[in-house]
């Protein structure tokens, strides 16, 4: 049997203070006397605690760097919520004396369930997961045993089997109160765009919007949704335009899984020359920067990346302290936002970020 990872606990029970001072003097933080420390950093040496290493200089203890790993299959551009949220998370565990290495996980890493080539887990003391929703590859990062959290994750993960914490921003409930609100302007026929099978993001945003349509006692019309595949949506240029093409009939309102396909949905619409919002009516999910330049500015969600990026340092470092306590599955609340691509919805409910 594998032995149990030594925690700040640990440290702080054998030493008889509390954890909060351990804590404070492992971290060189906080006004603690300078022999409390270092009765603190030899205690942990001795119990092995990985996180440091003893380096004696004129009798002065000092700190090993510690390091957390970023996995994630694209590295996020500017205009999508991971940017903003890395750096909160950097800034988070920067002032806990860790590192953050990324490491690009290829598609061929993932059909092969190895680990990128410079990723030394005897180097890593953490590990943060951004983009990954293959369920396979999943199990694989949590059956290392090391602290880990996920942002977001695989659409058909089982909580109970699920051994990671998992941090998502709230995705159901703001989705539901967009397409309701649609309803309540009247409209009546609402379709549905992106992969709901894609993350557990986007399949919350299904749900939400199916049970709005349920309440309203509304029919969801499979053959007006774009639920394909969502690697398809990126395949080649003018994809979408081909998909729009096809629907025999459009609805009067799409509800889409992000704003990425909400704004190219605006654009394969036009080479179909229906506008929006004159014609039909959309709402997109992120807040992304083009969700503000498109023509019409887009309705969708604001979501906190940066708060994002906090509270999941927070969980991971949490894990980090003390890994045998029970997992976390929690969600960060978001803001609709209404603009002009839902001008009916603007008349009572002007929202602009």
């Amino acid at each position: 049997m594998a032995k149990e990872k030594v925690t700040i606990q640990d440290i702080a029970d054998a030493l008889g203070i509390s954890r909060n001072t351990a804590s404070k003097a492992l971290n060189d933080s906080g006004n603690i006397p300078d022999e409390t420390r270092n009765r603190v950093i030899k205690k942990a040496i001795e119990l092995k605690y990985k996180q440091f290493a003893y380096m004696e200089n004129e009798h002065v203890l000092t700190k090993a760097p510690s390091n957390i790993a970023l996995l994630t299959e694209n590295l996020p551009n500017t205009s999508h919520f991971g940017s903003m949220l890395i750096s909160g998370l950097e800034k988070r565990i920067s002032a806990e004396g860790y590192n953050l290495s990324i490491h690009i996980v290829r598609e061929v890493d993932q059909d092969s369930l190895t680990l990128p080539n410079n990723f030394d887990i005897s180097n890593v003391d953490g590990i943060i997961c951004i983009e990954l929703f293959d369920l396979k590859y999943t199990q694989l990062i949590t059956d290392l045993g090391i602290p880990t959290i996920f942002i977001d994750s695989a659409s058909d993960i089982c909580y109970p089997e699920f051994h990671a914490d998992l941090l998502l921003m709230e995705n159901e409930h703001s989705t539901y109160q967009l397409t309701r609100k649609l309803i309540e302007s009247g409209y009546n026929q609402i379709g549905f765009a992106g992969d709901y099978n894609h993350c557990k993001s986007f399949n919350e945003r299904w749900v939400g919007y199916q049970r709005a349509m349920l309440e309203a006692g509304l029919q969801v019309d499979p053959s007006q949704c774009i639920v394909d595949d969502d690697r398809l949506f990126f395949s080649k240029p003018g994809w979408l335009n081909e998909r729009v093409a096809e629907l025999k009939s459009l609805p009067d309102a799409y509800v889409c899984a992000n704003d990425f396909i909400a704004v190219e949905l605006i654009r394969a619409l036009r080479a179909r020359n229906v506008t929006v919002p004159q014609d039909i009516v959309i709402c997109g999910f992120d807040n992304a920067p083009e969700s503000r330049i498109i023509e019409p500015p887009l309705t969708t969600v604001h979501i906190y990346s940066n708060e994002m990026g906090i509270k999941a340092a927070e969980m991971l470092l949490s894990r980090i302290d003390n890994p045998s306590q029970p997992y976390q599955v929690s969600h960060i609340v978001t803001k609709p936002i209404i603009r002009e691509s839902t001008p009916t919805m603007m008349k009572s409910n002007p929202q602009t970020v």
